[in-house]
């Protein structure tokens, strides 16, 4: 494709929709320009900032015509920061707007036409994260620097609050790096490899209320652990664990494989419904427990357990979903391939009295078929697979099982599309597809679909 406009060029375009990254999409004679801040239905006067074969980069002069949906981003940080992208759009333009793309996504991707239900939303989409993750370093000035990175960049916003974590995470922001500053804390330089701090990880029981702070170093080595301690336990006072965590290579992995608990309990402590969970330092737990609770209520709904199924949960990490099952289901098996996930599975299942549950660590492809082998048949299969869906020998595994319903919680609603038309080839047919805003003001969308053996 020739591009019909050049670099430099200004230019009126109407915007159709947005990409995963929240970037306006306009076409001029098919020719696709992504530009930052537009929302669909403006008509923005742009300057073309660059030009590539199939598609071009813009920026806004002015917006001619608004979309009835935008709205000024309640946060000082928003064009800096990376992590929201549409806090210019109203919450219910949000929602509007993933409803459709799931929608757009399962009939283009996926030739799929099974109803997709409005998304459900939350009622207060703000300071929602129970986790945030923070990067530390040290400014050209020697101050010492806190925040979220910019967007596609290492380079960090200095910020002192942020509108979708919590007021721990917040205090981290704003007084622990002034504090680490005084303590003579050097935070970890990537160039260099030198430095001590690299990230301050903080995590909160919504239901507890407890708080772990875990602080990420370069070395085992904490000169000044013990007054860390201190002034984190006088900032934070519902702090009730500080681990550290040691990691020495050169990566942008944040966690290490060593982690040592400085001061207090090992774990946390939340509940979803009536489940009650341990979380580690390094356990995989959702961010948003709210949304949680109706996304896993989703799962339960359409697995729609009468009290003796036998449940496998793939992809089951530390038994979160497959505990929301058990209390319905006859007997639930979960499998992970991440052992200390299992480990917690395990704990869990305990914490909570589950007798009808059983957790094995390996790849859910080749322990599934195992399974059947031994006669261990499910009635139900649910997954809850990474972004990159579901491994095709684990399609695979289910098409030629063959379990009368399958349910499918996702995070990436184009790998569920594309799992959904494999299923469907395979000989299942989606019944409904049901949307849930796990991370309101971003591009990022949950799903969970219902499928029947036919």
């Amino acid at each position: 494709m020739t591009a019909p406009i050049k670099k430099n060029d200004r230019t009126t375009v109407y915007i159709e929709d947005l990409t995963h990254d929240g970037n306006g999409v306009a076409k001029i004679d098919g020719y696709p320009l992504f530009i930052q801040g537009a929302l669909p239905g403006e008509t923005i006067e742009v300057h073309v900032l660059k030009t590539l074969k199939n598609y071009g980069f813009a920026k806004i002069i002015e917006i001619l015509t608004k979309s009835p949906d935008r709205v000024d981003a309640p946060c000082d940080y928003f064009a800096q920061c990376g992590g929201c992208q549409l806090q210019h759009l109203s919450y219910e333009g949000q929602l509007k707007w993933k409803q459709s793309m799931v929608e757009n996504v399962m009939k283009r991707l996926g030739k799929i036409d099974a109803p997709v239900h409005p998304v459900k939303g939350m009622d207060e989409p703000w300071h929602y994260r129970n986790k945030s993750q923070i990067p530390f370093a040290q400014s050209e000035t020697g101050e010492i620097i806190a925040g979220f990175y910019k967007t596609k960049s290492h380079s960090i916003v200095n910020m002192e609050r942020c509108l979708i974590q919590n007021g721990e995470a917040d205090t981290v922001m704003a007084d622990l790096k002034r504090e680490l500053m005084v303590l003579g804390v050097r935070p970890y330089d990537e160039a260099s490899h030198q430095g001590m701090l690299r990230h301050v990880v903080v995590r909160k029981g919504r239901a507890t209320g407890e708080v772990m702070i875990v602080l990420v170093t370069k070395s085992k080595k904490f000169p000044q652990k013990e007054e860390v301690i201190a002034k984190i336990r006088e900032l934070v006072p519902n702090v009730t664990s500080i681990v550290q965590n040691v990691n020495d290579e050169k990566t942008n992995v944040i966690f290490g494989n060593d982690t040592f608990t400085l001061w207090g309990k090992d774990t946390i402590e939340d509940t979803i419904g009536n489940v009650r969970f341990e979380i580690s330092a390094r356990s995989f737990y959702q961010v948003n427990p709210i949304q949680t609770e109706v996304l896993y209520k989703q799962a339960l709904d359409y697995a729609q357990l009468e009290g003796n199924e036998r449940v496998i949960d793939a992809y089951c990490g530390i038994g979160s979903i497959s505990l929301f099952l058990a209390q319905k289901a006859g007997h639930v098996m979960g499998v992970e391939i991440v052992e200390q996930a299992i480990e917690d599975a395990k704990r869990n299942a305990k914490l909570n009295g589950f007798t009808n549950t059983y957790f094995e660590a390996g790849p859910a492809e080749e322990v599934i078929p195992r399974w059947y082998q031994e006669g261990k048949v499910a009635d139900v299969l649910v997954v809850d697979p990474p972004r990159k869906g579901c491994d095709e020998a684990l399609l695979n595994t289910i098409i030629e099982q063959k379990p009368k319903r399958v349910v499918y919680v996702s995070c990436n609603p184009a790998t569920l599309a594309r799992d959904l038309r494999i299923l469907e080839d395979g000989g299942y047919k989606t019944q409904e597809v049901q949307p849930v805003d796990m991370f309101p003001h971003t591009t990022h969308c949950e799903a969970v679909a219902w499928l029947e053996l036919v």
